[in-house]
């Protein structure tokens, strides 16, 4: 390798060390985002929810600054191959951290509104579960980003399926609720996109772990990801318009 070329190594090198340093702060910010909204609507802690909705403006600016930074290094340095796909990988994996946040806010959005409400039965206890397994899946796919380990991300994106499985559980829960008694309609039908939006966290966090199999293998997992059983959504035959 010629001089020059060393040169070109080594600041593509720190530019990614730069880059990569950006993630895992964006990713500890979604990982605290989504255990306070998980948090913050089982103490009805309106407070906290605030700070959730207010911290995803720093989420949101850190994929900007990481998307800004990935194309400065691409025009710069003409990464090829490997080095190519590792800096369209952190692009991918900062959107999906994105989208975790905004389904976070979300969750803190709709605490305020149920803080009114009566409780429905344990749900907010077993949402919190439910939070606290994706913050899990997040945290060990970020690791396995860091580590650039194919096996731990397949790992992950197998323990999706009891995110699924425990959606499924709140949404009969949900059923078994509405129609024992119609008045908790409007509480548990804002539990449901809660706990919706949380399988779809998990849903992202999988994507996380496709890249980063991606990144350490060079080729995407062939096997499909691992779901539950699609069946409950089915009403008289129809998809539930609410998973849509």
């Amino acid at each position: 390798m010629s001089e020059q070329s060393q040169h070109i190594a080594s600041a593509f090198d720190r530019d990614l060390e730069s880059i990569q340093a950006l993630v895992m702060k964006m990713g500890g910010l979604v990982e605290a985002a989504i255990r306070d909204s998980a948090q913050a609507l089982k103490a009805r802690d309106l407070e906290l929810a605030e700070k959730v909705r207010k911290g995803d403006q720093k989420i949101d600016e850190l994929e900007d600054l990481i998307n800004t930074h990935c194309a400065q290094v691409i025009a710069m340095r003409q990464p090829i191959a490997s080095d190519l796909r590792t800096v369209l990988t952190v692009m991918k994996i900062a959107g999906n951290l994105e989208r975790i946040g905004d389904y976070a806010k979300n969750l803190a959005k709709r605490t305020e509104v149920l803080s009114h409400m009566q409780p429905i039965g344990d749900a907010t206890s077993a949402i919190k579960r439910m939070a606290r397994e994706v913050e899990h899946m997040l945290n060990d796919g970020l690791d396995a980003y860091i580590r650039r380990d194919a096996k731990l991300a397949d790992d992950v994106r197998h323990r999706d399926l009891e995110v699924d499985q425990m959606y499924n559980a709140l949404f009969r829960e949900f059923l078994t609720f509405m129609m024992e008694d119609p008045r908790n309609i409007t509480a548990c039908m804002h539990l449901h996109f809660i706990a919706k939006n949380i399988e779809r966290m998990g849903d992202h966090v999988t994507s996380v772990a496709d890249q980063v199999i991606y990144l350490a293998t060079g080729t995407m997992p062939g096997d499909p990801r691992p779901k539950d059983n699609q069946s409950i959504y089915k009403v008289d035959g129809a998809l539930d318009e609410a998973d849509e």
